[in-house]
């Protein structure tokens, strides 16, 4: 039925800000770009919605709508974050590049199955970059994930 991701959507503040960050520092190209001046419900509009394409084919997607009022705050990892797979090699470039053109950024994390840098999109979401660790696919097990969970489940049984 699912056969992966086409893209996720999110706001931003400034489309082209935005390009900057995910096609020129990141690396993702830009690939669509429509503008919407109508709604589904027939209101009028305009509003910008931007496409970066990823290289297993999918997209992360933007919408810049002026008119339209949104709260826009750092995020914190726990509450909202964008993972964006990389090579090993990639982790200490891309941070040093981040750190020289001044972009927020922390890590190298080591998660053991996968290892990490954390960035500060223009937006104010946080970007982690993460290469799969050796023995990365074996962590990620359902088996092992329902145990965790269910004695994640009796925990907060305990305490409330």
């Amino acid at each position: 039925m699912i056969h992966g991701l086409h893209h996720n959507a999110y706001r931003c503040r400034d489309s082209e800000e935005t390009r900057r960050f995910y096609e020129d520092f990141l690396g993702l190209p830009l690939a669509g770009a429509l503008t919407l001046h109508e709604t589904k419900t027939g209101r009028p509009t305009s509003v910008l919605h931007t496409f970066f394409r990823l290289g297993d084919g999918s997209f992360l997607a933007f919408f810049e709508a002026p008119d339209m009022p949104f709260e826009f705050r750092a995020q914190h990892d726990f509450d909202l974050h964008i993972a964006l797979a990389v090579d090993e090699a990639a982790l200490l470039p891309m941070k040093q590049l981040a750190q020289q053109a001044g972009i927020e950024v922390r890590g190298i994390s080591d998660h053991g199955f996968i290892r990490s840098i954390y960035l500060r999109d223009p937006n104010g979401y946080v970007i982690e970059l993460c290469a799969p660790s050796a023995g990365a696919d074996a962590a990620l097990d359902s088996r092992a994930a329902r145990a965790e969970l269910a004695r994640w489940q009796a925990g907060k049984a305990v305490t409330a």
